[in-house]
């Protein structure tokens, strides 16, 4: 049976039915429906040559070659679906809901599954991602200068059953010019998208969304800027500890790691830095001395996040100077300074 669903439908009614995007690698590389597996008709070679057959050609010549493409395909693509979904329920989508996935179905109906295809297809989802930005959210920022915890505050959060969002797990990168860590593989800018819509779609709106400050880019990722611009009114605890804490708290996460990256990475901000701080911290780096590396880039790195704070609206920054280091506590504290705040709104 073949029956046709939103893009709505598919993510509240049917969220546990796999889904499969048939479209060509390179476009569920791009960007894809956050858990779809890739099933794809075509490769990137394949799918390039029936573009340019349609277009010399026409579509009846396209379709035949198509089917001349996949004619030896069509027992793996039932087999790599049975993996997907052995209980035989699937749903499908390509780009627009065309000839990929319609031909796709077809064929998974006459083996014997429930098939359900996405009216619109990956067009139309990226439509609803686009949508979910423009919505108001309770958004309430975590702050703070370098070093002083946040991330795992926003867990300790999260524990607590608070809504939370860490933005920068979903763009794989620290936030800094060392914020891929030597090892983090950010994904495009389109699924990051794609991850943030379908974060934000699965919360209550009319409850705080807890995240970290952030600027506007992390890495090369950019927060869709209705959220940006919500994140910026948000209210904002800043919270802060010991320099020295600071200190210790990065060279326990970055001291570990090789040290021609933290060097290179180093050497990229030279001109924020200045050519003597820059040149003093890789010499710390090379001598393996991480605490004075660290001291040297948190200069830097403190004043720019000062003058960001600067620039908030006013009245929207709460202070909260944390003397216990264990994060549950934190969370508590910042939770009873925000329900002050929002008593005192009322």
């Amino acid at each position: 049976m073949i029956r046709k669903v939103t893009i709505e439908e598919l993510l509240t009614a049917y969220p546990a039915i796999p889904c499969v995007d048939v479209r060509a690698p390179s476009e569920f590389e791009q960007g894809h429906i956050p858990g779809a597996c890739s099933l794809p008709i075509f490769s990137n070679e394949e799918r390039a040559q029936v573009g340019t057959t349609y277009k010399q050609q026409g579509h009846d010549a396209a379709v035949l070659l198509g089917f001349d493409i996949t004619g030896p395909k069509w027992s793996g693509f039932i087999r790599q679906a049975l993996d997907y979904a052995p209980d035989k329920k699937i749903a499908i989508h390509c780009w627009r809901g065309g000839m990929r996935s319609g031909a796709m179905a077809w064929a998974l109906d006459f083996y014997g599954f429930e098939v359900l295809v996405v009216t619109g297809g990956y067009k139309t989802y990226r439509n609803w991602v686009l949508s979910q930005f423009e919505k108001t959210y309770a958004l309430q920022l975590i702050g703070g200068m370098t070093g002083s915890g946040k991330t795992t505050l926003l867990h300790a959060l999260a524990d607590k059953e608070e809504q939370v969002i860490d933005l920068e797990e979903l763009a794989q990168h620290k936030g800094s010019t060392y914020g891929t860590m030597n090892r983090l593989v950010q994904p495009t800018q389109e699924q990051f998208e794609n991850n943030l819509a379908a974060r934000l779609s699965g919360f209550d709106r009319e409850r705080r969304i807890w995240m970290e400050d952030e600027s506007s880019m992390i890495g090369r990722c950019l927060i869709p800027r209705p959220i940006w611009k919500q994140m910026r009114e948000a209210a904002l605890i800043n919270i802060t500890i010991p320099f020295e804490q600071r200190v210790q708290a990065l060279v326990q996460e970055y001291g570990c790691l090789d040290k021609t990256f933290l060097a290179e990475c180093t050497q990229r901000i030279w001109k924020r830095l200045g050519p003597e701080q820059t040149q003093q911290a890789v010499t710390a780096i090379q001598e393996d001395r991480m605490s004075d590396f660290v001291k040297e880039v948190l200069g830097y790195y403190d004043k720019t996040y000062t003058t960001g704070l600067n620039r908030r609206l006013p009245g929207t920054t709460l202070s909260a100077d944390f003397t216990d280091t264990d994060s549950s506590k934190q969370a508590l504290q910042v939770l009873a300074l925000m329900s002050k705040h929002e008593q005192q709104r009322r």
